[in-house]
């Protein structure tokens, strides 16, 4: 934990020095953070950011739990290479794919595309990790519902859902970090008006 922290933490406390340089220690100071405060294209990219990362978040959260349901329970042929590709293609590849494809379109490249493109390429983690959460769950126990009378949609909510709901919150976690970090994918399918942080 030290040699993961220690990084972040001598970060964070470099923030608060007096020096342009932050070459060595001159003295506390919070002008750079009220710099941050006044600068108005930061905070509208922050804010571009954080809506873009949490509604891709929410959207390949849904998607890529029914589409790591489907890869467990009916095991298609053409799904997990949909999924999966997003995942093992690399990002210039994927990022110029979809600037094609929105081009095709005609869909005006900004905010839109954004969300569109992060939740493309997020669905695919979210299916892997809720996939593997179900790999390890009782198959009997939905069985068991099913006998009981409950219709498919009841057994997966009540009965499917609660024990892989650490791994469908370890997706959408994993959606949200990754859309807010990506640079690449971002670059290509970004408009006029539509600056994140990474950009």
């Amino acid at each position: 934990y030290v040699f993961l922290y220690a990084p972040l933490v001598v970060v964070v406390l470099y923030s608060f020095n007096d020096s342009r340089l932050n070459a060595q220690w001159v003295g506390f100071t919070l002008a750079w953070y009220q710099k941050l405060l006044h600068n108005e294209a930061m905070l509208t990219a922050a804010r571009n950011s954080l809506f873009i990362a949490l509604v891709a978040a929410a959207a390949s959260t849904v998607l890529g739990t029914l589409a790591g349901f489907a890869l467990h329970r009916y095991r298609p042929r053409v799904l997990p290479v949909l999924v999966l590709a997003t995942i093992a293609i690399p990002e210039i590849l994927m990022g110029v794919s979809l600037l094609i494809f929105f081009v095709l379109l005609n869909v005006t490249l900004g905010m839109l595309s954004i969300m569109l493109a992060h939740i493309t390429f997020c669905i695919g983690f979210v299916a892997l990790v809720v996939r593997a959460r179900l790999a390890g769950m009782d198959e009997s126990l939905t069985e068991a519902a099913r006998d009981l009378g409950a219709s498919p949609t009841q057994a997966f909510r009540w009965v499917t859902l609660p024990p892989i709901m650490p791994g469908v919150v370890a997706g959408a976690l994993m959606a949200f970090t990754l859309s807010l970090d990506d640079f690449v994918i971002t670059f290509f399918t970004a408009g006029p008006g539509s600056t994140t942080l990474p950009l």
